[in-house]
């Protein structure tokens, strides 16, 4: 789908239509989390102002509200690719679902145990697992990255692969520099020494279809916010897993899933804006030529088929336009025929300018961009970019050409 197709999208975004100043925004904070459209915003309300209630009652609003909560865990089962509902859960955000599971795991793990994590991950997959292991007298090993391209070093992954080994965290794409990483042969290595393997979508649900049953992964966590919805926590497992796990839970809550791992009454409105934020990604595949209208997951399909090719197409316009400008190191691929290896978010460092002071140069433009190192401390740190951190700009599909020109222009400006 071409740059006009994209366009017309942004008339659902009221975001969108704000000015800085005489400046048009510019959101390229996406990365951070991204703007909702307004059938998002429509969802909260209207759950507010008609079917606010607690679930498990005999009346009509909690009624709707079960009915409501039933219809989020079937819409997030197809996002992710699975065909068991009850396997999804919600919570507050990705960094405390993981935490309350990295807490449950650790009570699995032994002295003499390893898990293996990674350099280039947030780190809320990093952090949690390491207090688990902590805890459990675990041992942590981490994988290092090639800092010329911020790819993982997969042959030091297998090194560190034995017997002992019992869990792997990585995450799908890099927060800060958009790295793709290889799940499924990662998964694929790790099993066979007989290890569980956790994925860390949040950054990468927005731009690529989720394949959670292709990967064959046993866990995964991601975040509504970051594709197109509320402020909301996702956290899939595979039910064996789910079941067998100790959860900390109150006495009344359930043994069953998913209320098992759903903590305490769950944020309602948001999760009703879930479903819209699904909604409006499935009009995206069938406004693409989706051939089965009815069926939410190829619908799915279609939509990200066409983000990916036009995310790539702004990626590539963003490189090619900051080509020759010595003052900007990109860290991440570059290699314009490796862009499938990536998604469009470029973490950029300055030669003469702090990445505090350049983005509030580029926020004074209506330039909106992230500085610092996003949680990616392992990652910044191996890069030797603390305390500063980088500049990072991230894409989706509803930046325009335009918008990344006039970005292009005020970098090569400073």
């Amino acid at each position: 789908m071409d740059a006009t197709f994209f366009r017309q999208l942004r008339e659902q975004f009221p975001a969108l239509s704000r000015q800085v100043g005489a400046h048009p925004a510019a959101y390229f904070d996406g990365p951070a989390g991204t703007q909702v459209p307004r059938r998002v915003i429509d969802a909260v309300s209207n759950y507010f102002s008609r079917h606010n209630a607690n679930h498990g009652g005999h009346f009509a609003t909690s009624r709707e509200s079960d009915a409501m909560l039933d219809s989020a865990h079937r819409a997030v089962a197809d996002l992710l690719g699975v065909g068991d509902a009850e396997t999804v859960v919600f919570g507050p955000n990705m960094t405390t679902l993981t935490l309350a599971l990295s807490r449950a795991l650790s009570k699995t793990w032994r002295p003499g145990d390893e898990i293996i994590l990674t350099r280039l991950d947030h780190d809320a997959n990093f952090t949690p697992w390491a207090l688990a292991a902590r805890d459990a007298g675990a041992t942590v090993r981490v994988v290092d990255i090639d800092t010329r391209d911020c790819t993982l070093d997969l042959r030091h992954f297998e090194q560190l692969l034995s017997a002992r080994t019992r869990f792997v965290a990585v995450g799908c794409a890099s927060n800060a520099t958009g790295t793709v990483n290889p799940v499924a042969p990662i998964i694929e290595l790790a099993h066979r020494r007989g290890a569980h393997v956790f994925l860390d979508a949040v950054h990468f649900a927005p731009h690529a279809l989720l394949r959670v049953q292709d990967w064959n992964c046993d866990y995964l966590a991601c975040s509504a916010y970051k594709f197109f919805g509320p402020h909301i926590g996702i956290l899939w497992g595979r039910r064996e897993l789910l079941e067998e796990l100790p959860a900390y839970k109150v006495r009344p809550a359930p043994d069953t899933l998913p209320g098992k791992w759903m903590t305490g009454t769950q944020n309602h409105e948001c999760i009703a804006g879930v479903v819209a934020a699904i909604d409006y990604l499935v009009d995206l595949g069938r406004a693409a030529g989706c051939t089965q209208p009815n069926h939410r997951r190829l619908c799915l399909e279609r939509a990200f088929a066409a983000i990916e090719s036009y995310e790539r197409s702004l990626a590539r316009q963003f490189l090619d336009g900051l080509d020759g400008v010595s003052a900007i190191q990109i860290h991440g691929i570059t290699d314009r025929d490796r862009l499938e290896q990536r998604l469009p978010t470029f973490s950029l460092s300055h030669r003469h300018r702090s990445a505090s002071q350049w983005a509030e140069q580029l926020g004074d433009q209506g330039l909106f961009a992230w500085h610092g190192n996003y949680y990616a401390l392992n990652l910044s740190e191996a890069l030797g970019k603390e305390p500063d951190g980088m500049l990072r700009i991230g894409f989706v599909h509803y930046n325009t050409p335009e918008e990344v020109d006039r970005l292009v222009a005020a970098l090569r400006d400073d």
